[in-house]
């Protein structure tokens, strides 16, 4: 793996006392999406050094040389990377797995879309849906259309949503309903004050609730109030550069003085990799790629969800073995098999034979 770079201090955090309190993974999302994606080659010509438009006129027409359609959302593709993962370590931790949950809005029960999301996580899914809420009045989820440019690498997404959102009291009978209090809460943040409620409420009735949320969308108002609460952060890159933080150690250092005491806190940034700033403030970042290792990007949809799963999969099936820096190299490689293939399929099987390679 990577070399670290230290930027105050390498935390030595070996464990953070998670996984001893953890068997269940409960993912929180307002809903689940469809993506249909088209891949646009401007006119029919190659490119090779010549003055390409960013993106098309209004009111033009472009032939699509490639499409493809499949389930989408950021908690969603977490746990579909969650599951790879949980799959290849089986023989490591049999026995003791934490069960994973998806709370999402959903169209009606019977709806082919709804069937259609379920399916893409595989027949054999360890994912539980039955918390899901499903909209009866709605047969079609919600969507993304990626536009991307094979000219340029640039990327252009409309989102359409016609689901009614999770509202707070949903989130509590679905809560209420799985029981237990060995709990990990993963929440999205869509909706920040539903998701401050949320969290706040686990905060009272479970003390032993962990809490993760994924701050991401440039500009959404009440972001920053979750970083109060949760126990573990993820901020985006554009979320950071929003903020005008120049670097994700920038921004660790920023928003740590704003975080809830003993906090993990994590910073995506592209091509550059990732930091994370420890309980105890010492801050660390991983690249992306080794020095002699040369990657081709395919595919950047979905890396930083990848990221995610597998600083959870860290956290929630190797906490007493891998220390700070693990985890982290570990969920950057992650991501970095990611953005080298279409989708996520297999990524378990590769990240995961790259660590027993790296031994």
């Amino acid at each position: 793996m990577a070399e670290a770079r230290d930027l105050q201090r390498r935390p030595s955090v070996l464990s953070s006392n998670f996984r001893e309190t953890v068997t269940m993974l409960v993912v929180v999302v307002g809903e689940s999406r469809d993506f249909v994606r088209k891949d646009v080659r401007y006119g029919s010509m190659k490119v090779s050094n010549a003055a390409v438009p960013h993106y098309p006129n209004e009111d033009s027409k472009l032939r699509a040389s490639n499409l493809q359609v499949r389930r989408g959302g950021n908690c969603p593709n977490t746990l579909q990377v969650f599951q790879q993962l949980l799959r290849e370590d089986q023989d490591v931790h049999k026995g003791d797995e934490v069960r994973p949950h998806l709370v999402s809005c959903l169209p009606s029960r019977n709806a082919s879309a709804t069937t259609r999301i379920i399916e893409s996580f595989g027949a054999d899914t360890p994912v539980d849906f039955s918390r899901c809420i499903f909209r009866n009045e709605s047969e079609e989820p919600a969507s993304s259309y990626i536009i991307r440019s094979l000219a340029t690498g640039s990327r252009t997404i409309v989102n359409y949503n016609d689901l009614a959102e999770m509202t707070f009291d949903e989130f509590v009978a679905a809560a209420e309903s799985l029981g237990g209090d060995k709990i990990w809460y993963h929440f999205e943040g869509r909706i920040p004050a539903t998701t401050l409620q949320c969290i706040q409420w686990l905060r009272r009735s479970n003390l032993q609730a962990k809490v993760s949320v994924e701050v991401e969308k440039p500009g959404r108002e009440g972001l920053e109030e979750l970083v109060a609460e949760a126990d573990v952060v993820f901020f985006s890159r554009s979320w950071a550069e929003n903020k005008l933080y120049m670097s994700a150690e920038a921004c660790l250092v920023a928003q740590s003085a704003k975080a809830r005491r003993g906090s993990h806190l994590f910073c995506t940034w592209g091509s550059q990799g990732a930091a994370y700033s420890s309980p105890d403030g010492a801050t660390v970042s991983c690249p992306a790629t080794q020095s002699d290792q040369t990657i081709r990007v395919v595919d950047t949809v979905g890396a930083g969800d990848t990221f995610i799963a597998g600083i959870l999969f860290g956290f929630l099936h190797h906490d007493c073995d891998w220390d700070s820096w693990a985890k982290l190299s570990f969920a950057v490689q992650l991501a970095t098999c990611k953005v080298q293939q279409e989708g996520f399929n297999n990524l378990g099987f590769k990240a995961l034979r790259r660590v027993e390679a790296d031994k």
